[in-house]
């Protein structure tokens, strides 16, 4: 086992994997950009490592950086966590030249499935259906223009080398093709450093299945069920739950069967996700593959009772899987909420800034996976998510009313977020009668406002309280009484890896 990971990620996902560590017995090394300096992964891992100015290219996704801050720790191994070098082949390349374990695919692996493109390639050569689309990315406007002619309108242009979203734009007509793959090369660079793009058929209102692997280096791959991914925003998840109200047992065979043989195809260990759309007729076509954890996998955690970051670090170590196939049911039902520090009233417009007060939900069946404190900086140079909410309950009915009323007790106040949004989207009945898609958002909560008229006031009303340090109950959201300050708040000036920090 290793006895020292560094995780070359932050936020809520490098505490996610921070926490597994510590229950394993394994020293952690967290690193940081400039804008990171308070973040709670910093606070918590058991060292800390400085990368760089704040924009990604110079920080979390410099590997020379990355790799020296690996080597002066002395830790054996990197976990990824996911966006920024998750998917990278170079990246795990160049772990493996220099003897650092990469908690992920091989970089032979990555190479064929991380990248969108090849993904393709190797499904389409053992005849799983695919989404109509190119099979190599392109910089020439020319071969994109006779993609275009062969697929027929809509298109989506999509990142090669990465995935939540960011790259990603729909066209409509020949006039919005050049400048929306533009667009989305400069954006797939900022966020992958890999500007790389293809166009695939734009399919309408069809439900976003995934499928959850494992595969160890003994041969052995298994699926851990589906996780339906349906409710979307700009193309990205925002809302996950498992078991799908789609799949049928039959139905569920045949996707985890075909989501294991592409896995095998590619000799592929460690965890990844197949991603499939599922059209109104029930046929599955292959979307991708996410050779990472997942930012949704607390879900399937949940219903399965695995904890996927620790069999991660346990295949790394060659450790076989300690389930097979047969031995896997799911059990009751699981929902996950992203919240993200954004304004779904402006198009979920990003909303930066200083966060006053948060306090999470608390109860049997809540899990919170954050990471934000009072007090925090929400810096603008890095994606918006500011914790998961999961909750677990038998059914799929009680899961929602659950969930609904954890949102309400889940208070952040200081900037923009998406928690009354996502309240509404589980209250709203086409979504509590399971006829969801990926073009839910649009069609049912185009023009969402928060409810209630006094929302304002009573955000001021909180604010007063928490400066002034006084109690305070019955508020929007849930709040209760304001707790007493922070370990974050009332530690003062300290010390990590040389480095001085003051909150």
């Amino acid at each position: 086992m290793f006895k020292k990971i560094l995780i070359a990620n932050r936020g809520e996902i490098a505490l996610r994997v921070i926490r597994a560590c510590r229950e394993m017995g394994i020293a952690t090394v967290a690193v940081y950009s400039e804008a990171d300096r308070g973040s709670r992964h910093v606070q918590q891992a058991d060292e800390a490592r400085f990368l760089g100015p704040p924009p990604p290219l110079e920080s979390y996704l410099n590997i020379e950086a990355i790799l020296s801050a690996a080597g002066k720790s002395g830790a054996e191994a990197i976990h990824p966590g996911y966006g920024f070098l998750a998917e990278n082949a170079l990246f795990a390349r160049r772990c493996e030249e220099s003897g650092i374990a990469f908690i992920g695919p091989d970089s032979k692996a990555l190479a064929l499935v991380g990248d969108k493109v090849a993904s393709r390639r190797t499904a389409a050569s053992i005849q799983v259906p695919l989404v109509p689309g190119m099979m190599a990315a392109s910089r020439s406007m020319r071969e994109f223009e006779e993609a275009v002619e062969s697929i027929g309108y809509p298109v989506l242009v999509k990142a090669s080398g990465g995935g939540g979203g960011k790259g990603m734009h729909i066209v409509r007509s020949t006039k919005e093709l050049h400048s929306a793959v533009e667009t989305s090369r400069r954006e797939a660079r900022s966020a992958f450093g890999d500007d790389s793009v293809y166009l695939e058929k734009y399919i309408e209102r069809p439900r976003h299945v995934e499928f959850q692997i494992l595969a160890d280096h003994h041969g052995n791959v298994v699926h851990l069920f589906e996780r339906e991914c349906s409710i979307q925003r700009r193309y990205q998840k925002i809302l996950e739950e498992t078991p799908s109200v789609a799949l049928d047992n039959d139905l569920r065979r045949r996707m985890g069967r075909t989501a294991v043989a592409i896995m095998k195809a590619t000799h592929y260990t460690n965890a990844g996700t197949v991603e499939f759309l599922l059209d109104q007729d029930r046929n599955f076509y292959f979307l991708e593959v996410n050779a990472r954890i997942q930012v949704e996998h607390p879900v399937t955690e949940l219903v399965l009772g695995v904890d996927l970051v620790k069999q991660q670090i346990r295949i790394a170590c060659g450790e076989k899987l300690p389930f097979r196939q047969e031995d896997l049911a799911q059990r009751g039902h699981a929902i996950e909420c992203r919240i993200y520090a954004e304004n779904p009233e402006q198009d979920f417009l990003p909303g930066p800034g200083r966060i006053i007060l948060a306090r999470e939900p608390e109860g049997p069946g809540i899990r919170c996976d954050s990471g934000i404190y009072s007090g925090i900086e929400v810096s603008s140079f890095y994606d918006p998510i500011l914790s998961k909410l999961i909750v677990w309950s038998e059914d799929r009915e009680t899961a929602r009313r659950r969930m609904i009323a954890a949102l309400n007790d889940y208070t952040i106040l200081g900037i923009p977020t998406t928690i009354g949004f996502l309240a509404d989207v589980l209250d709203h009945p086409e979504f509590a009668a399971g006829r969801t898609h990926t073009h839910f958002i649009n069609q049912h909560l185009p023009n969402w406002k928060p409810r209630g008229s006094d929302s304002v006031l009573l955000d001021i009303a909180l604010v007063a309280s928490a400066l002034s340090g006084s109690k305070h109950s019955g508020a929007r959201q849930g709040a209760r009484q304001l707790e007493s300050p922070t370990p974050w708040q009332t530690t003062g000036k300290w010390e990590i890896g040389g480095s001085r920090h003051g909150l």
